[in-house]
């Protein structure tokens, strides 16, 4: 894994390559499968988070358009529930064929209550639609994530990495408003 110092001055450097490296480096890295740690030269704090959302802040300031407002508005909405929200938004249309198997269930038991299909016949039938939906789930599970890994979505730990971070900032942020209205 690539290390990338921080240095004072804001330049970054790639302790691997030897060699200095901007925010379109860093991210060129991650689109080729690599994870980085980006880390301050003089206090070894990790600002891997911080560094991974000036990327993304960059991007969308140059009109890339590279997360969706959508998702964007989300993160900002969600606040410190952040995971829970995407999570949601990604899986509603999970939910809509679960509900699709239990209505194919349920109308299938009328047919089979009501004489108009045989139990052994409803089940075959049954177990060869709810076959077709499960790959179909499996199919738009499968989608989904490469989509999130194409636009760069970061995983669960790199959210709540970056969560931790952005309360160690806004309390380090708070103690220096704190010092400055005693003084």
């Amino acid at each position: 894994m690539p290390v990338i110092k921080r240095y004072p001055n804001r330049k970054l450097y790639d302790t691997e390559a030897k060699k200095y490296i901007t925010l379109d480096g860093i991210a060129a890295l991650i689109r080729d499968g690599q994870e980085v740690q980006v880390i301050d030269h003089t206090s070894n704090e990790d600002l891997t988070a911080l560094t991974l959302s000036q990327i993304i802040f960059e991007k969308e300031k140059k009109g890339g358009g590279f997360l969706p407002k959508s998702v964007l508005t989300s993160l900002v909405q969600a606040g410190g529930d952040t995971m829970n929200t995407l999570r949601r938004g990604l899986t509603a249309p999970l939910d809509l064929l679960r509900q699709v198997d239990d209505e194919i269930e349920r109308r299938l038991q009328t047919l089979i209550n009501r004489g108009e299909l045989a139990k052994e016949e409803g089940l075959q039938l049954r177990n060869k639609l709810m076959g077709l939906g499960r790959r179909s789930q499996e199919a738009i599970e499968d989608e989904i994530e490469q989509a999130l890994k194409m636009r760069g979505v970061p995983k669960q730990e790199e959210i709540q990495q970056l969560s931790h971070q952005i309360e160690s900032l806004s309390a380090k942020l708070y103690a220096l408003l704190a010092d400055d209205d005693s003084d």
